[in-house]
């Protein structure tokens, strides 16, 4: 994961202004993971793994301002933007580290992640996703707003294409596009229906994925 952590170090500052130009579905692709995570209270806990600047999490306040919300990610760069976004919300709280290796005798009532899951190898997958659902309170949601990979080599470039045609017909900088490209080389992204079926395995009685737009979907699970 310490590729992973330069990477996204050195893009900090000018993450999320660009998530709306690599993002090609990036307002329905937020809100359909907000809209979807229904908790009972005003103020519910939620983890936020691989938390990089907090926009998620942001996302998630503007629908629960009282939510108590833990961020972690391994790049301390990323979370530094991150506080500064939250500088004034003593209910967010950040734990810069390797979220595969993050416990805590907490319970919370969702944990939520974006584009973060896909740079773990398969078997890393796995374990995170029992984990996720040991920490959770019965009736926990888990939302993934995630990249996944076609089932076959047809698909994994009928995606590539589709994404790289939107990305250099948008007004980001030619710079700006070879970075993105060569952050997706750490991508260790896994099919779909693959990952159901380990959500599933690890427990969760509700799996469907609720949005899909290529390679970008929003998964949920109940506990």
């Amino acid at each position: 994961m310490e590729s992973v952590r330069s990477k996204f170090n050195s893009i900090a500052q000018r993450y999320d202004k660009q998530r709306t130009r690599l993002i090609p579905c990036f307002q329905d692709f937020y809100q359909l993971a907000v809209e979807n995570l229904e908790i009972d209270g005003s103020s519910p806990e939620i983890l936020d793994i691989g938390a990089g600047t907090g926009l998620l999490s942001d996302f998630v306040l503007q629908k629960y301002p009282n939510a108590r919300l833990t961020l972690v990610d391994l790049s301390e760069k990323m979370l530094e933007v991150a506080k500064e976004r939250f500088a004034h919300n003593p209910n967010v709280q950040f734990v810069c580290q390797d979220f595969t290796t993050y416990t805590t005798p907490n319970l919370y009532d969702a944990v939520i992640s974006s584009l973060a899951i896909h740079h773990l190898e398969d078997p890393d997958k796995i374990k995170l996703y029992n984990s996720i659902y040991s920490m959770l309170k019965k009736d926990g949601i888990f939302i993934n707003a995630e990249q996944v990979s076609g089932n076959d080599d047809y698909f994994i470039r009928l995606y590539e294409k589709h994404w790289k045609n939107k990305v250099e017909s948008s007004d980001l900088t030619q710079e700006e596009i070879d970075s993105a490209y060569e952050r997706v080389k750490l991508d260790k992204r896994t099919p779909l229906s693959t990952q159901l079926n380990w959500l599933k395995n690890a427990g969760f009685r509700e799996v469907d994925c609720l949005y899909k737009y290529y390679d970008f979907v929003v998964i949920y699970c109940k506990k």
